[in-house]
């Protein structure tokens, strides 16, 4: 397994981190923010990330993608972590693209990846249902019709889900909530009658959605997939999105570490650089070991995605429970080192602190994945 970034990957993420300082820094979050734009995302960057092959990579070549793969794209998450960049990227290209390659038919790639590659489509995946993650938990019913499909239930915090030209919902056709047997895939235009969109902005300034699903009617093409076995797919498509978030989080983290370190050269107490005090060098020492430990996780984790199976699940959770972990300390060390005005919208470093704690909960948090990794091994 390759851990470290080829020739090609390292360009990429060079150029990824020229192109979102000078288009996309943490001042167009606030922009965005300030302004209560209508999409939550920036289009003529977004555009421009198509036309730089961004929203390709993970797509074969003959939908017009760039079949780059997951390290490729890992580097680009961690670039937008330190950048603070707001895009569906996760929710279009990892999740709605991913999940389109693993179930959805011919004709269903054929419309929509060349879109996605292209920026023209915005995909939204919608699975969650209650407060904390869980795939199998899922109680939105889908019944079987004369004519296809009826949709029923509640889905919470759809990434994107405002602006998504399709919804992926996941609901349950056969089995009981709890179970991986019985859940199926459909492919849903939120325009149909009885879809309810509501807009919600999450603490960490991004989009997200609560859908309401109301005597649904679908036809019978809409299913990606065979009905109620999508469970396999499915993780193994939250699997990739969870490498990438562990990938932006160490991101955000890298940024944030950064920053602290340089406010701690120049703030002066007493007539003394606080840099200099032996027990903050400590602290920030104890940080640099784990953000190494929690890279060596994320590219193990993104490298184990062009295989997957039970191995790149324990490298996922592994690396996204250490994340998830890290962002906590690390990001609350980092508001504590800067003082009082750590705390205060002036400075950016509480908006790295806002995303880090929303990176933590999406996905999965680090409970979760420790209890996954520790039924992955048997225990």
């Amino acid at each position: 397994m390759r851990l470290l970034l080829n020739e090609d990957e390292r360009q990429l993420r060079d150029a990824a981190q020229v192109f979102l300082a000078e288009q996309s820094g943490v001042g167009a979050l606030r922009n965005l923010r300030d302004s209560k734009d209508a999409r939550g995302y920036d289009e003529v960057v977004w555009r421009k990330m198509a036309e730089m092959g961004w929203l390709g990579m993970l797509i074969p070549e003959q939908y017009g993608g760039l079949d780059f793969g997951f390290k490729g794209i890992g580097a680009l998450f961690e670039q937008g972590g330190r950048h603070l960049l707001a895009s569906p990227m996760l929710s279009t290209v990892v999740l709605g693209g991913g999940l389109l390659l693993k179930c959805g038919t011919s004709a269903q790639c054929e419309q929509w990846l060349p879109a996605i590659a292209s920026g023209e489509a915005l995909l939204a995946l919608a699975l969650e249902e209650g407060a904390r993650h869980d795939p199998r938990k899922v109680k939105t019913r889908a019944t079987k019709t004369a004519n296809g499909w009826q949709l029923d239930g509640e889905k919470w915090l759809v990434l994107d889900g405002h602006v998504a030209q399709r919804l992926i919902v996941v609901a349950r056709s056969a089995g009981t909530p709890g179970q991986e047997h019985g859940l199926s895939l459909f492919l849903l235009d939120p325009a149909t009658p009885g879809v309810t969109v509501k807009r919600t902005t999450m603490l960490d300034s991004r989009n997200a959605a609560h859908v309401i699903l109301n005597q649904v009617q679908l036809p019978a093409n809409a299913l990606l997939g065979a009905a109620d076995t999508a469970f396999s797919d499915l993780d193994t498509v939250l699997d990739q999105a969870r490498a990438c978030l562990a990938a932006e989080a160490l991101g955000v983290m890298r940024e944030a570490f950064e920053r602290t370190v340089d406010y701690l050269k120049q703030r002066v107490q007493f007539d003394v650089v606080i840099g200099t005090f032996q027990a903050l060098q400590h602290r920030l020492a104890r940080l640099h070991v784990e953000l190494e430990l929690c890279q060596s996780a994320v590219a193990a984790a993104l490298a184990a995605q062009a295989e997957p199976g039970p191995q790149s699940a324990l490298l996922t959770s592994l690396a996204k429970a250490r994340a998830s972990d890290l962002c906590e300390q690390l990001l609350n060390e980092a508001v504590q080192l800067h003082g009082g005005i750590g705390v205060t919208d002036e400075l950016d470093i509480g908006l790295f602190l806002k995303r880090g704690r929303a990176i933590q909960q999406t996905l999965g948090d680090a409970v979760f994945h420790r209890d996954r990794y520790a039924c992955l091994k048997g225990f």
